[in-house]
């Protein structure tokens, strides 16, 4: 076999190889398109089944448009007893959670140390009043004299002194006797308001100085809440407005009314402090955490609930139902309020009546089916054929 023949099969054999690899390709890519094709109908074909509770209308409302406030709770009446003498701690029997009535005695400093005190300074006056009536009888004496002519004047004024000087000592004696009285009378240490021994801070038997901490007491029969407001909100608001609180540890609502606006900013943060009572402080218990919304004003928008607005997206958007699909809407938010069951934010960017998922359902693909195990009222309306005209039938 020649040369060239032998150049003519090898040729031949490389471009069947070629044409092989050719067609190998082309299978391949067709599967994989096949398989692409097979997944988008399976994407396409998945349905969420929704109940009708969990979509919700986009409509104008009536919005309570107020601010966040948030704070601790406290009682306006609390008051802490403190010695006022230093001494050993007696008969100290209330603990924590004890009711004390205004004026109770809970608790006595000893008070050997300042009944002798009190003697003493009582004995000191007795002494000084001997003084003065020696003194007294001395001037007497001598004013009759010099009015006989025994003694001269000059005698009379220094007796006349020497009266003034004992009777200025039994004034500085009877002051004493009254500050011995009134440390004995510190000695017992009474509750100044009724109320709930919150705390004891000492123990019987032990020795405490002045002012030291004995026990504290609150009065939880009036509550208030201590809101920081930046001072740009703090402008809007005004005493009397009104607020809904939820109350750490409890579900029900409580009622507030702003009473007190404190007229200084607080120094370095700028802050102002409003007061807020509390209506029904029954339950309640001072240091629990309180926040809510502090009604401003009232706003009309069209609003969805706070908690369907999602932010996962650079943009806030809204899940819908369209034409029994999910689509994401992009929306603009507003202001926040209340409708009385939940709170609400005002949107732009939906038409009153569209059905907006709530939050939570959690995020759902844009595209996906949407198939309601109870169509909603307002989607039934929306999606019902409007009647056959009579030139149109059959």
């Amino acid at each position: 076999m020649s040369a060239r023949v032998l150049r003519w099969l090898a040729l031949v054999l490389a471009m069947l190889l070629m044409g092989y690899g050719v067609m190998r390709a082309i299978a391949a890519r067709r599967e994989q398109q096949q398989a692409s094709v097979a997944t988008s109908v399976a994407k396409a074909q998945t349905v969420v089944e929704l109940a009708a509770s969990d979509v919700v209308n986009a409509q104008v409302q009536q919005l309570a448009v107020g601010l966040p406030v948030s704070g601790s709770l406290r009682a306006v009446n609390s008051a802490v007893i403190k010695a006022r003498v230093p001494g050993e701690l007696q008969g100290l029997t209330v603990r924590e959670g004890d009711v004390v009535k205004a004026g109770q005695v809970v608790a006595r400093i000893d008070p050997t140390e300042y009944e002798s005190r009190v003697r003493q300074a009582q004995q000191q006056a007795d002494s000084a009043k001997t003084q003065i009536d020696i003194a007294q009888r001395q001037w007497n004496n001598n004013k009759a004299l010099v009015d006989q002519g025994f003694i001269s004047k000059t005698a009379l004024d220094t007796s006349w002194n020497t009266f003034a000087g004992v009777e200025a000592t039994h004034k500085a004696a009877l002051a004493a006797v009254e500050l011995a009285n009134k440390a004995l009378d510190d000695t017992v240490l009474r509750a100044p308001i009724s109320g709930l021994v919150a705390q004891r801070l000492a123990q019987p038997g032990e020795r405490v100085a002045v002012d030291a901490r004995v026990i504290e007491i609150v009065d939880l029969s009036r509550l208030e809440l201590e809101a920081t407001l930046s001072a740009t909100d703090s402008v809007d608001v005004r005493v009397g407005q009104q607020a809904q609180l939820q109350i750490e540890g409890s579900t029900r609502p409580i009622a507030a009314t702003v009473v007190r606006i404190n007229p200084s900013a607080q120094a370095g943060s700028r802050s102002v402090l409003a007061y807020l009572a509390i209506a029904d402080s029954t339950g309640l218990r001072q240091g629990l955490f309180a926040q809510g919304l502090l009604g401003t004003g009232t706003a009309s928008a069209i609003a969805v609930p706070i908690t369907a607005v999602r932010t996962d997206k650079p943009s806030p958007y809204v899940q819908v139902v369209e034409n029994n699909q999910v689509a994401h809407r992009t929306v603009q938010t507003g202001a926040r309020g209340e409708t009385g069951k939940e709170m609400m934010v005002a949107v732009q960017g939906l038409a009153p009546g569209t059905a907006v998922i709530k939050g939570s359902i959690g995020p759902l693909r844009e595209g996906t089916a949407v198939r309601f195990t109870r169509m909603p009222a307002a989607l039934a309306a929306a999606s019902a054929p409007a009647p056959a005209s009579p030139r149109t039938q059959p």
